[in-house]
């Protein structure tokens, strides 16, 4: 069994945490790729007879060719593990504050991977809940699939800078007029960017994304639609735009432009625990 991990950038404490998880498995025989992000900050705590960091070290974007990845962070680095893991399921381990990505404590680490670990060798798998990721695409171009949230905007927030967007579902307009841009969310990311901008909340077993304009002059309610509904962005009316998926990747569009953003084919695979989604939703305040 080879296993990834991930650690928060410029976190001493996920340092240490990806530290004790590698010597663990490494006992347990379990070959390691360790992020190469991670294994710059983790050589203080790595342990003296694990393999050396050089021989571990893995691009993010190879971590897909694990049978499992840990993510030790926020819910930004699991976003950010998610990208390379495609379908290798991830469990993730919580040092962020909310944490609705991440349901292990660092306390309960080690022994979180290690019953991964005896799952895969005992049934060649582990047991996953999938969760759906989104794709945006225009003329010529295709960004990266999103777990939380496809922004689709006018050259800058505020004043000035919006556009025209008309906003369609499976060919039906929805709404139209002036705002500072369009996004799409998951029931993910109904608790991220969506929140912020005054969406609802989404439990995680509901299947449905969230459409919610952004500072619209005469914006409709945010609406939740079917997850095989296709979303079209029209952005006309500016000087330029950009599409955002996860907050990360950008793609500039030239106007007037037209986005489509629908279910992507392959959903995030989460491993471990159960999140309590209440008790996430407790820390908000």
């Amino acid at each position: 069994m080879r296993v990834g991990i991930v650690g928060q950038k410029d976190n001493e404490r996920a340092a240490a945490t990806v530290a004790a998880i590698a010597g663990h498995l490494d006992d347990l025989g379990v070959d390691l790729a360790v992020d190469e992000v991670t294994t710059e900050q983790a050589g203080r705590d790595w342990p003296a007879d694990a393999p050396p960091l050089s021989a571990v070290a893995t691009p993010v974007d190879a971590m897909s060719e694990t049978d499992l990845v840990v993510s030790v962070g926020g819910d930004g680095t699991f976003l950010f593990a998610a990208r390379g893991a495609e379908s290798t399921p991830i469990v993730g381990i919580n040092l962020g504050e909310v944490g609705f990505l991440n349901a292990v404590p660092p306390d309960e680490a080690v022994a979180a991977v290690e019953r991964e670990v005896a799952e895969y060798r005992e049934r060649g798998a582990v047991t996953t809940r999938d969760m759906p990721r989104l794709r945006a695409s225009g003329e010529g171009w295709e960004l990266p699939p999103a777990l939380n949230e496809v922004v689709v905007q006018g050259p800058r927030r505020g004043h000035g800078g919006g556009a025209s967007v008309t906003v369609s579902v499976d060919g039906s307009v929805y709404t139209n007029g002036h705002a500072d841009g369009v996004l799409v969310a998951t029931p993910t990311g109904s608790t991220a960017y969506n929140l912020s901008e005054r969406g609802p909340l989404v439990h995680p077993d509901v299947s449905g994304f969230v459409v919610n304009e952004m500072s619209g002059d005469e914006s409709m309610p945010p609406l939740v639609i079917g997850t095989e509904a296709t979303v079209t962005v029209e952005v006309e009316n500016a000087d330029g735009g950009f599409v955002v998926s996860d907050g990360r990747v950008r793609e500039p569009v030239e106007t007037p432009a037209t986005v489509t953003v629908e279910r992507a084919d392959q959903p995030v695979r989460i491993a471990g625990p159960p999140l309590d989604f209440f008790a996430a939703l407790s820390k908000l305040g």
